[in-house]
This record gives structure tokens, C-alpha cells and sequence, in this order.
């Protein structure tokens, strides 16, 4: 049997999309995962048929601090404890979804003559995949702009797990909500936005006027007493119940989210991370999908609480405009297209 190695990590957007080509690929073939201690580890832990390697990782920070006096040192290490993983599995293809977890494994990997497909999600290249690019065969990108960026670079779309997208609202329990109202569904990626979370709390009497709210807030946030038309949920493995409940989103932008909201028709409100604690990805996403007609947009530095309730009623109340935009999109079977890219180039 043939055998590819997945990697990635640092958040599950790294890591679901990975899963989506697994699933894609069924038993044809043994899957291995390399990655670090993080949330990786914690999501994989529920998948038998996948192995597990765990090496030490390497943050790469974008300012001058002492610890990146560190990196190559550091980096050494992990590359070849990722050569040593990948000489024994002997992987017919490495599939890298990015992140800092992933360079070592994909530089190892080049230096052993193993293909290698890598996935951008965002619409620029973040650090990690720049420098991957130099290494890899092929790398997907999940908008079409991407696509002129580097002739190896493919349009493929975002990759998207099948629980997502047949996700059943029958199976949400929201006891306290209110049939008639429409329902809001909000989140800040697979570890919360503590200033999305903070804005909602602010203004949950007037949202849960209007709406039931369904917020997933991360699992470091506190806990909100009981509340009308209010769900709080830390984390949600099941998040495609729950977006094919929600009439409209408030969420971040990473791009693995917004993707999928397109894919499933869902008008959202994006609040981007702040070029203050980004590279500024997010905002450039954001940009894209309000232009497209998609979605709108209001930045952490713009943020006002009336407009804020404003936009949200807004969205709602012109959805119709939005899911008819979404309707029109080319949007590319991802799962397909990676998969016939991994059959091409394995060795």
C-alpha cells in the first residue's frame, strides 16, 4: 500500500484541511501525520487509522527577539528528526498544509527526493509557505489570485471535510432560543477571538432581541450565565451542525472558515485579526470576499457598537443578496483537484 505523510499545525485550520484530502483519498493509502505538542497532536488523537510522529517545532517570529538567534539551531534539530520519521515510513508523497510545524518535515523531505504538495489557505503566502514554496513541487492556493503568485502555484480552492459539509441542524439542542427569530451564528476560529467574544457579551441584550445566538467562543473564554436565546459553546468539533443552523455569521477570517461559510451559502460579518497581532492576512481576505459580495466588513480600529448592531441587522436583512452572489461563485472541488494533483506527482 502506498503511504503519504500529512502535516501542519499550530492551529486546526492547519489541520482539518489535511483530513479533508485524507478523506478524499479513503484506503488507498497508510497515512502518517508529523507534527509538534499542539493542537494537532490533541485533534489527531481521535483518529486510529492515522500515526502519529511528534517532533520538536520552531517558531518563526517576524521581529528580531533573542529566541530567533535560536532558530537555526533549532531547525537543524527538527529537520533531522523529520528525516530520520520520513527514512523509516519511506512515503510515497508528503501532503503540507503549512504552518511553522511543517517546514522542517517538507526541507527533510525535499532533501530525500520525496514529492512534496503544500496548501496556502490565505490570500497571500504567510512566512511558513514562502519558505516552503522553495522546497515543494506544487503548491495549492485557495483563491485565484494566489494563483499568479509562483508558476507552482495551482488554483484549487480550500479544502473542506465532508462532516462540514452535510452538517445536520437537527442535531443542535438550543433549548432557550426562540423559533421565530433568526439565528446568528458567531465565532473567532478554533481558539476564540477574545475581542469578538467581548463585543458579543456587550451587546447580547440587543443581538438576542433580534436573534438567537449561537456563539462559540474558544475554550479559555468564561462562562456566560444563562441567557435568552443565547448558546454558549467553548468548541464545537461538529461545527457543520451548526453553520447549517445559522442564517448569517459573525466570525474572523481565516481563510479555512470563510471558505467554507461560501461554500455553504452563509452571509457573514468579518471582524479580521489586527495587523497589530498579524501579518494582516485576515484583513486582505475580508477585503476580497466584501468585494466580491460575499460578505461585509468592519476592522478592530473602526469598531463601534451602533454600527456594529447596524451591519448585523443589515446582513440579515439583505441575505438574500448575499447567498445570490455566493450561488454565482465558481467554486472548485478542492478535494478533487489535490487529490488528482497527489495521484500525478507520488512517486
Amino acid at each position: 500500500m502506498k503511504k503519504i505523510v500529512l502535516t501542519g499545525g499550530g492551529t486546526a485550520g492547519h489541520v482539518y484541511p489535511a483530513l479533508a484530502i485524507k478523506e478524499e483519498l479513503n484506503n488507498d493509502y497508510e497515512f502518517h501525520y508529523i507534527g509538534g505538542n499542539g493542537m494537532e497532536k490533541n485533534i489527531l488523537s481521535d483518529y486510529k487509522d492515522i500515526t502519529y510522529h511528534q517532533i520538536s517545532t520552531v517558531k518563526l517570529e517576524r521581529k528580531l527577539t533573542f529566541q530567533n538567534l535560536l532558530i537555526p539551531f533549532k531547525l537543524i534539530k527538527s529537520i533531522n528528526q523529520s528525516k530520520k520519521i520520513l527514512k523509516e515510513i519511506k512515503p510515497n508523497i508528503i501532503f503540507s498544509k503549512g504552518g511553522f510545524v511543517a517546514v522542517p518535515v517538507v526541507i527533510a523531505a525535499h532533501k530525500l527526493g520525496i514529492p512534496i504538495i503544500s496548501h496556502e489557505s490565505d490570500l497571500t503566502l504567510g512566512l511558513a509557505n514562502k519558505i516552503i514554496l522553495h522546497y515543494c513541487d506544487k503548491m495549492c492556493v485557495a483563491f485565484e489570485k494566489t494563483s499568479s503568485y509562483n508558476s507552482k502555484c495551482i488554483y484549487t480552492g480550500q479544502p473542506i471535510r465532508k462532516k462540514v459539509l452535510k452538517g445536520n441542524k437537527k442535531k443542535i439542542k438550543f433549548e432557550n432560543s426562540d423559533k421565530s427569530k433568526p439565528y446568528l451564528l458567531v465565532m473567532g476560529g478554533s481558539t476564540g477571538a477574545k475581542f469578538i467574544n467581548e463585543k458579543v457579551w456587550k451587546n447580547l441584550n440587543d443581538l438576542t432581541k433580534n436573534f438567537n445566538v449561537i456563539h462559540i467562543t474558544g475554550k479559555q473564554a468564561k462562562d456566560v450565565k444563562h441567557h435568552k436565546n443565547y448558546l454558549q459553546v467553548p468548541y464545537a468539533e461538529n461545527i457543520g451542525d451548526y453553520i447549517d443552523l445559522a442564517d448569517i455569521v459573525l466570525s474572523r477570517a481565516g481563510s479555512g472558515a470563510i471558505n467554507e461559510f461560501l461554500t455553504l451559502k452563509k452571509p457573514m460579518l468579518l471582524i479580521p485579526l489586527s495587523k497589530k497581532c498579524s501579518r494582516g492576512d485576515q484583513i486582505e481576505n475580508a477585503k476580497l470576499f466584501t468585494k466580491l459580495g460575499y460578505s461585509e466588513i468592519m476592522e478592530e480600529e473602526d469598531y463601534d457598537d451602533k454600527m456594529f448592531m447596524i451591519k448585523i441587522k443589515n446582513l440579515y436583512q439583505n441575505k438574500e443578496k448575499y447567498i445570490k452572489n455566493m450561488q454565482n461563485a465558481k467554486i472548485p472541488n478542492a478535494n478533487e483537484k489535490i487529490k488528482d494533483l497527489i495521484k500525478q506527482i507520488e512517486k
